[in-house]
Formats: C-alpha cells, sequence, structure tokens
C-alpha cells in the first residue's frame, strides 16, 4: 500500500508493502567518498544520513548540495535495502555510534520512540512547524503515525495507498464498467476468467491484506477495548472473499509462496490477469514490460467502507544523534512543497502534503491523480499495534493466518480464531 518503490517510476516497495521479502544489497556510499561511517568516526564536516537505495533522486540531490553548501558539511548518503538498513541501525542503537538522519519504510518511528532510540522532534516542531506547513499541511494520518504520546518523533516523506488497477481492453472487450464495488469486482473477475486468462490476481504478500479488512470495517486492534479483529464477522467475510475468489470462483489463481511481492504485476504485465490491487510502485516495471498495455488505474473499491491501506516512508533522528539542528534543516528542506513537486516530476512518487495534491501537475495526470485523490481515505492499520511494541510478533501471525486462507484455503473462521487466540496471548 512503497510505496512503495518510488515510482510510478519506481517506487520502492520500498515504502510499507514491500517491507517483507526486499532483495538484499549492500551500502552504496554515494554523496561521499571513502567507507562507510557513523557518526562517532565521521569526520567532523561529515553529516551521515541512511537512505533507501530506491529513492535516490536527483531533486534530492539538488537538497543535498544546497544543504552541504548552507552548512559547511559533507552529506555521507548511505543507501540501503531496508532489511539491511534496519541490521545497520539496530547495530548502531547498540554500539551508540549512529547516523545524523534515518529514512525509515513506515512504522519504525514509533518502535524507535518506545524504545528510546528515536529523538522528539517536537521542540523543532513547536518552534518551525507553522513556517514550514507541519503539521498542518500534511494529510493527518501521516502525523498520526509518527507521532508518540502527544510528540512528533518522524516526519513523513513519502505518502502512498493502494488501489486498482485493471486491463482497460479486457474490460471493453467485455462490456464491462470498472468495478467500483467488492461485488462488483466479483462479477467482473469471473466474467474476464477465461481463455488462459484471470480475472484478476491476489498478492502472497500479507501486507496486501490490510485493504480489504479496512473496507470490510474491521479494526485489526483496540487498545481501549482489547477487541482483535472486530467486527469479527466482517474481518471473516473479507478473508473468505479473498479465498473464494481464488478456490471457489476460480477467478484468480492460487499465489506462489516467495519471498517477493511481484507476481501479479508480472501476471498483469503479461495480460495473464485483467486486474490487480497494488499502489504506484508497480507501475514502472508494468509500463516498462507491457508498453502497449491500456492500463487503468481506478479508485480504491467500497464495501462497508470506502477506504485503502495508507502506505510511505518517512524520516527521525537517532536519540543520540550529535546534531539535531542539522537533521532538522535537512527535513524541512527535503520535505519543501517545491522539492516534492520536483520529486514527483522526476519520478512519479506520491507525497504527503495536502498542498502537493492540489498541483495542476498532480490535478492533471491521470494516473496520479487517482492516487492523490485516495490519500485522504487512506487508513494505517497497523498503528494501535506498534504502539504495544508488538508488531514484529503480530506481523508472524498476520503472514501464517493470510497463508492458511489465501494459500492453503483453510476456512477463515478458524483461521481468524488461532490468530485472535495468538495475539491475545502477546498483546497482553
Amino acid at each position: 500500500m512503497s510505496p512503495h518503490p518510488s515510482r510510478p517510476a519506481p517506487l520502492s516497495r520500498r515504502d510499507m508493502f514491500r517491507l517483507a521479502g526486499a532483495a538484499a544489497a549492500m551500502p552504496v556510499l554515494s554523496a561521499c567518498a571513502g567507507a562507510p561511517t557513523t557518526q562517532s568516526s565521521a569526520a567532523p564536516g561529515t553529516f551521515t544520513v541512511y537512505w533507501n537505495a530506491g529513492h535516490d533522486y536527483q531533486a534530492y540531490r539538488k537538497v543535498i548540495a544546497e544543504f552541504e553548501q548552507a552548512n559547511k558539511v559533507k552529506v555521507n548518503l548511505q543507501k540501503y535495502q531496508w532489511p539491511d538498513l534496519r541490521t545497520r541501525l539496530l547495530a548502531d542503537f547498540a554500539s551508540g555510534t549512529v547516523p545524523d538522519l534515518v529514512e525509515e519504510p513506515g512504522g519504525w518511528v514509533q518502535e524507535f520512540a518506545i524504545s528510546g532510540n528515536a529523538r522528539s522532534l517536537q521542540d523543532f516542531v513547536d518552534r518551525d512547524g507553522a513556517a514550514m506547513g507541519f503539521p498542518s499541511d500534511w494529510q493527518p494520518i501521516t502525523v498520526e503515525r509518527n507521532s508518540y504520546q502527544g510528540k512528533v518523533y518522524g516526519v513523513q516523506l513519502h505518502l502512498t495507498c493502494n488501489t486498482l488497477l485493471y486491463n482497460k481492453g479486457m474490460l471493453r472487450d467485455a462490456g464491462l464498467e470498472v468495478p467500483t464495488t467488492w461485488e462488483e469486482f466479483l462479477d467482473a473477475a469471473r466474467a474476464l476468467t477465461k481463455d488462459g486468462v484471470y480475472g484478476a490476481a491476489l498478492n502472497q504478500d500479507y501486507t496486501y491484506v490490510h485493504p480489504w479488512l479496512v473496507q470490510a470495517g474491521v479494526t485489526p486492534y483496540n487498545r481501549e477495548t482489547g477487541a482483535i479483529m472486530e467486527p469479527r464477522a466482517d474481518a471473516i467475510a473479507a478473508m473468505q472473499f479473498q479465498a473464494d475468489l481464488i478456490h471457489k470462483h476460480k477467478a484468480a489463481p492460487v499465489p506462489v509462496s516467495s519471498t517477493v511481492y511481484s507476481g501479479p504485476q508480472k501476471l498483469f504485465a503479461a495480460k495473464r490477469a485483467a486486474m490487480i490491487f497494488t499502489g504506484p510502485w508497480d507501475l514502472d516495471p508494468i509500463t516498462k514490460t507491457a508498453p502497449d498495455l491500456e492500463l487503468g488505474i481506478a479508485a480504491p473499491l467500497k464495501n462497508k467502507v470506502h477506504a485503502t491501506q495508507a502506505a510511505g516512508v518517512s524520516m527521525f533522528v537517532p536519540a543520540k544523534a550529535a546534531r539535531p539542528e542539522l537533521s532538522w534543516d535537512f527535513i524541512k528542506r527535503i520535505t519543501a512543497l517545491e522539492v516534492e513537486q520536483a520529486a514527483t516530476k522526476e519520478t512519479g512518487m506520491l507525497m504527503p502534503r495536502v498542498s502537493w495534491t492540489k498541483l495542476p501537475e498532480v490535478q492533471s495526470h491521470e494516473q496520479i491523480k487517482v492516487f492523490a485523490d485516495a490519500l485522504p481515505i487512506a487508513k494505517d492499520s497497523t498503528q494501535e499495534v506498534r504502539l504495544t511494541g508488538q508488531l514484529g510478533r503480530w506481523d508472524e501471525q498476520l503472514k501464517l493466518m493470510y497463508q492458511q486462507v489465501i494459500i492453503q484455503n483453510e476456512p477463515a473462521a478458524e483461521a481468524l480464531e488461532a490468530f485472535t487466540k495468538a495475539a491475545e496471548g502477546f498483546l497482553k
């Protein structure tokens, strides 16, 4: 819902939906020569940033150059895939040698605020927030997911979401309208399944379950009441709907269990699936692989609720960073509206500012506008779990439940019951 990968050009999933299974990669030094260094061993004039390998945009390089000149420092931009970045970061926290600034895939800010490894930015927000439009010009969800106990610990850099991609030609040839509800989607998927082509393809990546749950009106976890996956009947119905699409109606293939999320995208580009659910991170590979495909992008489906899952990356400052004023200056510069505008023009990346959604180039872009219009209805399904510090165990159980229902076709009611019992154990 990378989110990313920055994409319509390569958004990296790099935003939230691709955290699991990202390809391993060694850190690459970019803005400064030499071996990778941490804060404590960096030269006095070096400013160290941990960044996602897919987000090294020219628009950001320009910001880095201006930042270097203004502050008389050299930026040491160390680029990682998410799993490697996390491994490096945890080691840094243990040793006490930390970078000046970190980009994260969504969810880490509150985790590290709870553990004491992220610095509160509230003092900077109180001083500079009004002038930079924060938080008033950021989509509200982006502020909520980067705050802890009433204080801001991170600032959203990209905001993406998950919606429906469809093959215009296939729907047109079948005489079908673009579906807007679950029922219409099922009817279309069944009608489009023929001649070796599936009407739809679902993802093996368990994080793709979140849009279905929010559209069903399900609250994954309520910290006040302790309720898990309620209303339960709606959670069961959401899971069973997906399973039945595959196993009962045969309108989608059984997802292949793997560590990558690109299966549906590849089927769609090969014109073997007419519809998929994904985010802007899949646009670039689809258009490059199948330039003749008539790509359509539609608003998120509606069931009980018209909603989708929010994704996207943020930035935070480690608690032991020696120069938080410099870190904050970097954050202010790279989140300016004109920088968002340049990055979108360069890569198609979606942004968190409300004013970004109103830019002429966003409103006039057929593809980007659909995603931008969906951002206000995007929800964060894991925030309440994150605030318990148990997201890792929750995700393990959610992945197991998702695979049992979607891939193995186990009854949704039984799988959800087992999931709830396991979650009750560690959430208490």
